[in-house]
């Protein structure tokens, strides 16, 4: 898969939840985690996360939205459950992605909604737990990114392996 992504949060309050999000982010191949108006203990987090994500995965911690130093050329993803959101399925996810879920009894303020270049919601009836929204996304942009065999028209896998990736020159236009 091509480019990178990071994913974080904004105000989060239990750790469990946080640990649940880290194991799924190191799972997923993220490059970065982040956490933004936490003063979440790193150590209790720590107990939930049995990949040892913090080992694995560079994590920043930033005060505010303001003081956030994203990499340059990133583009901050915002998940949130509101009504001017683009519907997941539909969303082409940039090369480089940083994804910023809410808090657990909560939406992404308004500050980190304006600095979003992006806005998705899952298509669900009511929020879900800020780990499994989480694993969601990364999942949907490893599927929408990646190089995968096409799926059969039938129930079941898919009947021709993915082909090889040719290397080499171009061919020309024929035209």
């Amino acid at each position: 898969m091509r480019g990178y992504f990071g994913i974080g949060v904004e105000g989060i309050s239990k750790e469990r939840n946080l640990g649940n999000l880290v194991r799924s982010a190191h799972a997923f191949g993220a490059s970065f985690f982040f956490t933004v108006g936490t003063d979440l203990d790193v150590r209790k987090v720590r107990a939930t996360d049995t990949s040892g994500a913090f080992d694995h995965v560079p994590l920043h911690e930033w005060e505010s939205v303001q003081t956030m130093d994203l990499p340059k050329d990133c583009q901050l993803v915002g998940v949130e459950f509101i009504e001017d959101s683009v519907e997941l399925p539909t969303f082409r996810h940039p090369t480089r992605a940083a994804y910023v879920m809410g808090p657990e009894m909560g939406n992404l303020s308004d500050e980190m909604l304006a600095r979003c270049d992006h806005v998705v919601k899952i298509p669900m009836k009511f929020c879900i737990n800020v780990g499994v929204a989480g694993a969601l996304v990364m999942y949907d942009r490893t599927i929408s990114m990646g190089r995968w065999a096409k799926r059969p028209v039938k129930a079941g896998g898919p009947e021709e392996p993915l082909k090889d990736h040719v290397h080499g020159k171009r061919r020309k236009n024929p035209t």
